[in-house]
């Protein structure tokens, strides 16, 4: 995986810091503990040469519940952390590209219990391309079931995009990597396919999407976005648990995410899914997201805040 882009500043508790002088002190409660709360969110080049933001504001919003879920009171609003975001696009004079806000307890007392430790806020652009490679893409990739199960939802709040709930999924992923995988495919601990490291999954069977319930994984919105996108194509979609085995013999599978997009899924466990490449839903669902997060579709051009640089 290639090194992070530098891009000219980072936005810290509002202000416009160069990117090598955004640093925070070593004694950071977050860095010790994890409690902090971070989203991915793409900027995209449209078809008519301005850029967008893609569901900006559903991103911010949940920014702010994961917040809340972990008894963090971020010091500014909602809109202040929109406008900052686009502040930071315009700044770095980036058309396209990856925006991570993070918000997170810093330094000041030590010890589990946070006290009165400031709430500390970054936004950070860069360029980045496809996360699980540009070729995954079109070819799909090879998917390991984790020996990791996902997290327990009274262990730990499955709800936040929580930087503490992450070490699960480095796990994960490493144990992939290592054993010649490309991701993980994560259970939940009754055994039911959860999700992966940092992506939601789908599967399609006889014509019938089906994706994993909201009920022990992150409420993803290019989940969200896909499920409306394949209803509105008159597609049945399901939300239903279902095992890895149900998976192994899917006509089709995917990812997708705000970084992975849509990346189908070409093998589970030495098992090939449909004829070991991306299926023909898979395809037009793919085609039909970044026609819509390009501003190539009109009808969804609700999900997109234009900016000018």
């Amino acid at each position: 995986m290639s090194m992070v882009q530098k891009s000219e500043t980072i936005w810290f508790d509002g202000k416009q810091v160069p990117w090598d002088e955004a640093n925070v002190h070593v004694l950071t409660h977050a860095l010790h503990y994890g409690v902090g709360v971070f989203e991915g969110i793409r900027a995209y080049r449209c078809a008519d040469g301005s850029s967008a933001v893609f569901r900006l504001r559903e991103h911010v919003q949940r920014l702010f519940s994961s917040a809340k879920i972990l008894r963090m009171e971020i010091p500014f609003t909602e809109d202040a952390i929109f406008d900052a975001i686009v502040e930071t696009l315009q700044r770095n004079r980036l058309a396209e590209g990856y925006i991570r806000p993070l918000s997170f307890v810093g330094a000041g007392a030590m010890g589990v219990y946070p006290g009165d430790n400031p709430v500390q806020t970054i936004i950070a652009v860069w360029p980045w391309g496809a996360y699980l490679g540009a070729e995954a893409l079109e070819k799909g990739i090879r998917v390991k079931t984790s020996s990791f199960a996902r997290h327990h939802v009274n262990a730990m709040m499955t709800k936040a995009k929580a930087s503490g709930n992450y070490v699960n999924s480095v796990l994960a992923k490493m144990e992939a990597k290592a054993d010649g995988y490309d991701e993980a495919l994560m259970l939940d601990v009754s055994g039911f396919v959860s999700e992966a490291t940092g992506e939601n999954i789908f599967m399609v069977r006889n014509g019938v999407i089906k994706t994993t319930p909201l009920t022990s994984i992150l409420d993803g919105i290019t989940r969200n976005s896909l499920m409306t996108l394949a209803r509105d194509l008159g597609y049945e979609v399901v939300e239903q648990q279902f095992t890895r085995d149900e998976l192994y013999v899917a006509d089709e599978a995917f990812f997708c995410g705000t970084a992975a997009e849509v990346t189908p899924i070409r093998e589970v466990d030495r098992r090939v899914i449909g004829k070991g490449s991306a299926g023909p839903v898979t395809k037009h669902l793919q085609q039909e997201y970044f026609k819509a997060v390009k501003g190539d579709n009109p009808s969804y051009d609700h999900w997109l805040h234009r900016y000018a640089l």
